[in-house]
């Protein structure tokens, strides 16, 4: 098998942060169980956000617009390791980043599938501009937060479940402790 074939796993947890075990990536979304995962959100100097717009053939939520990274730790992984290295993977950025806050939420998505997830949001600057892999991004775009609220409230069919439902927690996150 090759790498991009290999099951992916994610970290089973409690509403505690507690493991509980692992669980195939897919298999957990068809199921809706509570696993560990992260969000990644880049701001430049002029506090534009760095967007991405998911590869059209993901297994779910494919085509739509998220914030610029997001994905799961391996086991033994740490977040802030895992998020580098996706970040890396995905974007084509290094940026040093920060734990923000942690939240669990549940949405239902296409495909039948179910994000549970104890997500951990990060924040990073660059003004680098990506360069993207394209098995998991078609597109990127640097937007002014409130842009990027306007463009939730007047079309909300183009942006990920998980972006509509983060957004106003990491946009209330940034206004009160970061300065571009």
């Amino acid at each position: 098998m090759s790498v991009c074939q290999q099951k992916e796993f994610v970290i089973l947890v409690d509403e505690h942060n507690r493991e509980l075990g692992s669980m195939e990536k897919m298999e957990a979304h068809q199921k809706g169980v509570l696993h560990r995962a992260f969000s990644i959100f880049i701001y430049n100097s002029k506090g534009q956000w760095l967007l991405q717009q998911r590869a059209k053939n993901k297994y779910h939520s494919g085509g739509l617009w998220t914030n610029t990274c997001c994905s799961h730790p391996r086991l033994g992984e740490t977040i802030i390791n895992a998020a580098n290295r996706r970040l890396l993977e995905e974007m084509g950025l290094e940026v040093f980043l920060t734990q923000a806050f942690q939240f669990i939420y549940k949405a239902k998505l296409d495909n039948n599938l179910i994000e549970h997830e104890l997500d951990f949001v990060l924040f990073g600057k660059s003004d680098k501009q990506p360069a993207l892999n394209t098995t998991e991004a078609d597109n990127f775009e640097w937007l002014h937060p409130e842009e990027i609220k306007k463009r939730l409230t007047d079309t909300p069919e183009k942006y990920t479940e998980w972006f509509k439902i983060v957004f106003d927690k990491a946009y209330n996150y940034y206004k009160q402790n970061i300065i571009v």
